[in-house]
């Protein structure tokens, strides 16, 4: 894998992808006090542990150049959440990977901000990092998510697996498991700049 010295901003049509700043953490704290935006986490955050994420978020994109970034909306330059990649630290079946995810604020849901963000994520993992393979995961019953893993073209595993950080005997213990790998993205790349609709 290759890595920057350099901060990568992503760039997208309405979206800036960029390292958080301080001025983040209070609308990220209200995102993770938020039933909605939480609704498949095992806990609401309070505003230590929201913060305590932003900020190590913060200095994984600090030591590798990349990570979950914060989402800056071009038109009024709002915070709306967080989507890049991650190396998850967790015990996880699949180790050693490199996942994609994302959390943004109900009020931005619907609007295809997270699948334009994820797609930046992904280019930016397979052309500059120059990674093999990107998963992602969620627990079984997060239909949205499932949703948008599934229009980035990535395939489901037949991988079911507990989720080590999420208590035994929780409903969201159980995790699906999603896989794209470079050629599943360069071929997905392809058909749609051969698309007769481009």
């Amino acid at each position: 894998m290759k890595h920057s010295d350099e901060i990568m901003v992503l760039e997208t049509r309405r979206l800036i992808l960029r390292q958080w700043r301080h001025e983040d953490k209070q609308p990220f704290a209200t995102m993770n006090a938020d039933t909605r935006v939480m609704q498949y986490m095992p806990k609401l955050l309070d505003h230590i542990e929201s913060d305590a994420l932003a900020n190590r978020c913060m200095e994984l994109i600090n030591q590798r150049g990349w990570g979950f970034w914060a989402v800056e909306l071009k038109l009024n330059h709002a915070f709306i959440g967080y989507v890049g990649l991650h190396i998850p630290s967790t015990d996880l079946p699949f180790k050693p990977c490199v996942e994609i995810g994302w959390r943004l604020a109900f009020d931005y849901w619907g609007q295809g901000f997270a699948y334009e963000a994820a797609c930046a994520s992904l280019k930016t993992g397979f052309e500059t990092l120059g990674l093999t393979e990107i998963v992602a995961f969620t627990t079984l019953t997060n239909h949205r998510s499932i949703a948008l893993m599934e229009r980035l073209n990535m395939t489901r595993d037949a991988l079911v697996f507990d989720h080590p950080r999420v208590p035994a005997g929780h409903p969201f213990r159980q995790h699906c498991l999603y896989r794209l790998s470079r050629q599943g993205w360069q071929s997905r790349q392809s058909r749609q700049i051969n698309s007769p609709d481009k």
